[in-house]
């Protein structure tokens, strides 16, 4: 781990790029703590699995009565060879798609889990090194505790993610990801059904094959999105913006999502080796992700702090 000294920092989005939700930009405060410099990788995860018998949330059958919880009123059961121990895997299409559809590269895959990341076929030999995936905010949260450690706020995150530096787009500075030599595994090419590879990587990275930021944390930006700690709500911001500025915030006391107003969800950070500025622009310091905390996901991931 690597210690974040304390300090004030702006929060929120640096550039035309960001959305509604980055706003406003809000004076906040942190206290020093320490950081994984690098994502949680397979060969972490797995002494934690080993010692614990821990069972993902991908390798369970998926509850109904929890699920419809997060549905609209009166969804219709799926047939029970739906409900299957399975996640989100990311399928490339071939072909330019409609980018508002992101049903046209995510497939809801049995077996797929943080030991088979694409399937049951699939396996992690020889990837000790590569973020942990496929893992839910519930997983996350269950190591964390069990190395004595805990998920960052959304808050922290961000903070460490900027390294020292004030209102700069990306944890490097303000040169786009596009251009000198690589600075994140992120997607160059028209996303989702062509990536060049220009990183070096097409799909996810052993974890620390960049450089650092100002705080010598690893993978700030790119390779897999990461967990935080908070509910995400679209409209937190301008709930807790003031001109004092906010000490330690937590996030919001509960989550809501207008695109899917019955799912509660949890914040992600970061960006992913799928990042491409025709889509997301994961990897600036202030784009913030959401997903259901049992979601699993071919380039979700996480790291601790204590």
């Amino acid at each position: 781990m690597v210690k974040i000294p304390k300090g004030t920092f702006m929060m929120g989005g640096d550039n035309n790029q960001a959305d509604k939700d980055e706003y406003p930009k809000h004076k906040v405060m942190v206290d020093g703590f320490f950081m994984d410099e690098h994502e949680v990788t397979n060969v972490q995860f797995q002494a934690f699995v080993d010692a614990t018998k821990y069972i993902t949330t991908a390798e369970k059958k998926p509850d109904w009565e929890q699920l419809k919880k997060q549905l609209p009123p009166n969804t219709p059961k799926p047939d029970e060879n739906q409900l299957v121990a399975a996640s989100l895997v990311f399928t490339p299409p071939n072909h330019p798609v409609d980018l508002n559809d992101y049903s046209q590269w995510w497939r809801w895959v049995p077996g797929a889990d943080w030991k088979h990341p694409l399937g049951s076929k699939s396996d992690i030999l020889g990837k000790e090194n590569f973020p942990v995936i496929q893992v839910s905010w519930d997983d996350a949260n269950a190591y964390c505790k069990w190395v004595g450690k805990r998920l960052p706020t959304e808050a922290e995150w961000e903070y460490a993610a900027r390294g020292g530096m004030e209102d700069k787009i990306y944890p490097w500075g303000n040169e786009n990801v596009s251009l000198g030599k690589p600075k994140a595994n992120s997607w160059d090419g028209p996303f989702p059904n062509a990536n060049s590879g220009r990183d070096g990587f097409k799909d996810i990275a052993p974890v620390k094959q960049f450089a650092p930021n100002g705080y010598k944390l690893y993978d700030m930006a790119g390779n897999v999105w990461e967990w935080c700690s908070d509910w995400y709500r679209n409209d937190y911001y301008q709930s807790v913006s003031n001109r004092n500025g906010v000490n330690n915030p937590k996030g919001p006391a509960d989550s809501y999502d207008p695109d899917e107003p019955y799912t509660p969800k949890k914040v992600a950070r970061g960006g992913s080796y799928m990042c491409n500025d025709s889509y997301c622009s994961g990897y600036r310091v202030a784009r913030r992700m959401k997903s259901s905390s049992d979601s699993g996901l071919s380039n979700m991931g996480f790291r601790c702090v204590r």
